[in-house]
């Protein structure tokens, strides 16, 4: 994906909630990975795609946590100090973006809808409020990097077979979570599909 793509990107997701709302009708879908798909970023993965965030499609990996746990990015709440909640890898462009998927009842500013009640958003001091609540986890999933495809890329490995197509939904999101840090080590089993 290119550097325009990802300003465009990061623009859509610091613009005010109205600027969302004028952008093209959210479609998100679910891709899993064939089976024997050769490349190591995606193999096994289930990847949450958005049409509304750019020109071309992009989304993120739902299960591939990491070894970082959120409660080391973020010391000074302490409500995270027992959370055994691990950032995630949402795909392998610019893993120095942080961005995150979260619940909520109406759409917030600086975030932009995936599906009824289900947004995302790279605004840090969205972050901070919502790590703030009671339950700062629930509903709550953060990643580092995203993934993206060229206008017609992702079509052509749809065709190909190289991702199978599933209804998203916020079960599929927030209710399964892997349990086996990525990448695997020798041995140990690879992300749990959901």
């Amino acid at each position: 994906m290119s550097r325009a793509l990802f300003v465009v990107l990061l623009l859509f997701a610091l613009a005010p909630a109205s600027a969302a709302d004028e952008a093209k009708p959210s479609t998100a879908i679910l891709l899993v990975a064939r089976a024997d798909l050769p490349d190591a970023n995606f193999s096994d993965s289930v990847v949450l795609v958005m049409n509304n965030l750019g020109p071309a499609p992009a989304g993120l990996i739902l299960n591939r946590p990491t070894r970082i746990a959120v409660a080391e990015l973020f010391p000074d709440h302490e409500r995270l100090a027992n959370s055994s909640d691990k950032v995630y890898f949402g795909g392998p462009v610019d893993v120095t973006t942080v961005s995150f998927l979260f619940r909520a009842d109406a759409a917030p500013e600086h975030a932009i809808p995936v599906f009824e009640g289900v947004y995302v958003s790279t605004d840090l001091e969205l972050l901070r409020t919502l790590l703030d609540r009671d339950k700062p986890m629930e509903g709550l999933r953060i990643f580092i990097g995203y993934s993206g495809w060229t206008a017609g890329q992702l079509e052509g490995e749809v065709a190909h077979g190289d991702w199978k197509l599933a209804p998203a939904d916020a079960g599929a999101i927030f209710e399964h979570k892997s349990e086996h840090p990525w990448p695997s080590t020798p041995g140990s089993a690879a992300g749990q599909s959901i």
